[in-house]
């Protein structure tokens, strides 16, 4: 049977019409991508994060006698905290100095910033010891401070996650916790909270 001649020139537009728009689609389509290369997100500048904490501090600790072994055991400490401003806000240095029936406890913390992987690391040390700890190392996001490493305890390999939280102009909460488990749960064994001290010059400053 014979086809109209109009009748096939309309079947050939219809199928050219369809074939179009793919067509097209399929060749725009890698050059659109190169005009447009995806981009990183920016990562947050967090050199001035510990701002807040400088200057001086009353300090209240609670620590966990025996972390990790089955006991409950608290003990409570008074005492104050120091913040003093390093490298321009690159770094801070924090004199921690506290008293409780446990007996004494005076600390110092180096903190420093990693403009690269726009991180913090904590560094730690105890004057009874006199080194300087495994740095536990994160950042802030909304506010609030994760910080993570690994280190011994008992002959065992554990996970160590410092948590700064709750920071208001005159106050702030600590937390330190460890892991045997691998980070499936967490027993909390240090706790304290800063309340800025008002009277006096700030030594910070």
């Amino acid at each position: 049977m014979n086809v109209p001649i109009r009748f096939r020139t309309y079947l050939l537009c219809i199928v050219a019409l369809a074939l179009w728009p793919s067509e097209g689609f399929a060749q725009q389509k890698p050059e659109a991508a190169k005009a447009n290369p995806p981009q990183a997100p920016a990562r947050r500048d967090g050199q001035r994060d510990f701002d807040f904490h400088l200057g001086s501090w009353k300090t209240h600790l609670s620590r966990r006698l025996r972390p990790l072994t089955g006991s409950n055991t608290w003990v409570d400490y008074d005492g104050t905290t120091v913040v003093r401003k390093v490298w321009n806000g690159r770094a801070n240095l924090v004199e921690l100095e506290v008293d409780g029936p446990a007996g004494h406890i005076e600390g110092l913390s180096l903190r420093l910033y990693n403009p690269e992987s726009h991180q913090w690391s904590l560094n730690f040390s105890n004057s009874a010891g006199g080194t300087l700890s495994q740095p536990t190392v994160g950042e802030f996001k909304n506010g609030r401070g994760e910080f993570f490493d690994q280190e011994p305890l008992n002959g065992r390999a554990i996970l160590v996650r410092f948590v700064i939280s709750d920071v208001t102009p005159d106050s702030c909460h600590f937390e330190q916790a460890f892991s045997d488990d691998g980070g499936k749960t967490w027993e909390t064994n240090w706790i304290a909270t800063d309340t800025r001290l008002k009277e006096g010059p700030d030594k910070a400053r």
